[in-house]
């Protein structure tokens, strides 16, 4: 007589790999929502300096700071939906077909029913606005000061000038990535 085997169904793992990436969700979004933080501190810290210096040219940290930040927070929000997208997409219905469900039974339902709130999409304009205003408004306006505070040196300027395309670069991802076609968790 066989002994019955010990393994593990289908069902377990999909649900262990669910706690799995949700656990990965939730760290994410802890990281992700302590940038903003970090950038506001770094940048006022950044201006503090520069006021008690009296010199214009430090401003010039701000972008590089507000960038790495910035696509720090990006990429984050990015894996954070990917995430959703996937529980949605994969385990879910995967589950939801194992169960042998006719239709009257959907696996992790607020995967699905948070998102057809009806202030979501208002929302998700003002966080892309606070994005915007974190990791692009904030280093635009160093440079504009430090343009504004006159000479800083031929190749200071060059450089403002590269920053502030970078900068321009990340506002770009920014509200391409916020856009509902790349899908949000």
């Amino acid at each position: 007589m066989a002994e019955p085997e010990e393994g593990v169904s289908v069902g377990r793992l999909l649900l262990a790999e669910y706690q799995s990436v949700k656990d990965e969700q939730k760290s994410r979004i802890g990281f992700r929502d302590n940038l903003l933080y970090v950038t506001l501190a770094v940048t006022a810290a950044i201006i503090a300096a520069t006021a008690q210096s009296k010199q214009p040219s430090m401003l010039l940290a701000v972008p590089p700071v507000c960038i790495v930040l910035g696509w720090t927070y990006l990429v984050n929000d990015e894996k954070i939906s990917a995430i959703g997208r996937y529980v949605r997409d994969e385990l879910g219905p995967r589950l939801t077909q194992l169960a042998g469900s006719q239709g009257d039974f959907a696996a992790f339902g607020w995967e699905q029913a948070h998102r057809g709130d009806a202030r979501r999409r208002s929302r998700k304009t003002f966080q892309c606005l606070v994005d915007l205003t974190a990791f692009c408004a904030l280093p635009m306006a160093g440079l504009l000061v430090f343009w504004a505070g006159g000479p800083g040196g031929g190749l200071l300027v060059v450089l403002s000038m590269l920053e502030a395309l970078a900068v321009a670069s990340l506002g770009m991802q920014i509200v391409l990535y916020a856009k509902p076609t790349h899908g949000t968790a």
